[in-house]
């Protein structure tokens, strides 16, 4: 099958989307199947092209048989509302206007979030007569009101009416969680044209290691219990409750913290923990895709959490398949919903209350005085991760995709 599919995020990048569709489209290729990836070049989150590349109109590259094509964006860091706009709709006018020159592909899929993206992706499907397939990562534009970036207005209005415009022409949506399918069956959407594949993590990468001394030493990270937060620094992580927590373990010099990536809300961090004084806080910078298992190495405990809001009850954040994989013990700050659920049933972590710094610092001291229990969740995470490989979910997606086009 030659599949169509619209992202504005991709390797080299590191963040969730480009992840998920990279290990999906590498197996779909192993597998047989012809994919060409439109995207732009890569920038994110700092609105800094990578080494290597430039913003040309155009240009085509393989990586792992996948072709390609990049295409000119207005770039911009990933913080604030009007030029992240710009960009947005930058990449939804050049991915469908070169989208136009590829050979007519049997299925087009875009991914969300944002929607400009998936409005190319419907545009294209509509031109090129194909069925349109929406993945559909994130509740948005629910979650900017949830994080407080935009309030209620005609502008929030606006974009409700074009969510529900695509989610009423896609033939397919390929939820992440059970949550957002759910959500919209509520919303009137046909059930039937819903289908759940779940985020996952590629277990020949990611798999039990002993701690990378090299990049411990490196980053000054190499205490006797190492708790991790690894991930864009968002303004939906309400990292400042972390960092409350850290500062009330600060009497514990055996417990080290480190914050690993970048985003909107990393120079705030970096501020904090300067002003703050926090001397048990490591700041590690962005690493590319090859190193992120040493870095999740380094973590004998890492930090899963989520702003306060009921929006956020529907995720399932991706770090968390990796952490398992990686049989790195698992802490989650987030209201109680799927990924709550995920870790109770699964016994892979344990949970705490979003928002909360005091119970978040008792938990983590108690955890690091508890060798035994950390090796319980790591043996129930090896147990349980076979479930989210993503080579399995990757067919599954395509099990969808191949029923659409035959019917």
């Amino acid at each position: 099958m030659r599949i169509l599919f619209l992202s504005d995020n991709f390797p080299p990048e590191v963040n969730a989307p480009a992840t998920r569709l990279f290990e999906h489209a590498s197996q779909w290729v192993r597998d047989g199947h012809a994919v060409t990836v439109i995207t732009c070049a890569p920038n994110f989150p700092e609105g800094k092209i990578y080494p290597g590349y430039r913003n040309r109109w155009r240009q085509v590259e393989s990586v792992s048989g996948i072709r390609v094509v990049r295409v000119k964006t207005y770039i911009t860091a990933n913080e604030g509302f009007f030029t992240r706009t710009v960009d947005y709709l930058s990449f939804m006018i050049m991915g469908f206007t070169l989208g136009i020159f590829e050979k007519r592909p049997d299925v087009v899929v875009a991914t969300s979030p944002q929607f400009f993206c998936a409005i190319g992706g419907w545009a294209l499907a509509a031109v090129k007569r194909r069925p349109f397939v929406m993945e559909l990562r994130d509740l948005w534009p629910a979650s900017i009101l949830a994080v407080g970036a935009m309030r209620k207005g005609v502008l929030i209005r606006f974009l409700e009416s074009v969510e529900a415009f695509l989610y009423r022409r896609a033939t397919l949506i390929v939820s992440v969680t059970e949550s957002f399918r759910t959500e919209l069956i509520r919303r009137g959407i046909a059930a039937d044209k819903i289908r759940v594949v779940l985020n996952g993590v590629d277990l020949k990468r990611y798999r039990p290691q002993p701690r990378d001394l090299q990049m411990a030493h490196a980053f000054d990270v190499n205490a006797p219990f190492v708790v991790g937060y690894i991930g864009t620094h968002g303004m939906a992580h309400a990292l400042p409750k972390v960092l409350d927590a850290a500062e009330r373990l600060q009497d514990h010099p055996e417990i080290r913290f480190f914050f690993a990536g970048a985003g909107a809300e990393r120079k705030n961090i970096e501020h904090q923990v300067a002003e703050r004084g926090l001397l048990n806080v490591r700041l590690i910078p962005r690493q590319p895709k090859e190193c992120m298992p040493a870095l999740w190495s380094l973590c004998d405990l890492v930090i899963v959490p989520l702003r306060n809001h009921p929006i956020f009850a529907t995720v399932l954040p991706s770090k968390i398949f990796e952490a398992m994989a990686m049989g790195v013990p698992i802490l989650a700050s987030l209201p109680e919903g799927e990924a709550t659920a995920l870790l109770r049933e699964t016994r892979a972590g344990e949970c705490v209350p979003p928002e909360d710094p005091v119970q978040l610092a008792e938990r983590i001291a108690d955890l690091a005085q508890n060798p035994e229990r950390l090796r319980q969740m790591r043996l129930h995470a090896h147990a349980a991760v076979g479930r989210y490989s993503r080579e399995r979910l990757a067919r599954e997606m395509m099990d969808w995709m191949e029923q659409i086009t035959r019917g």
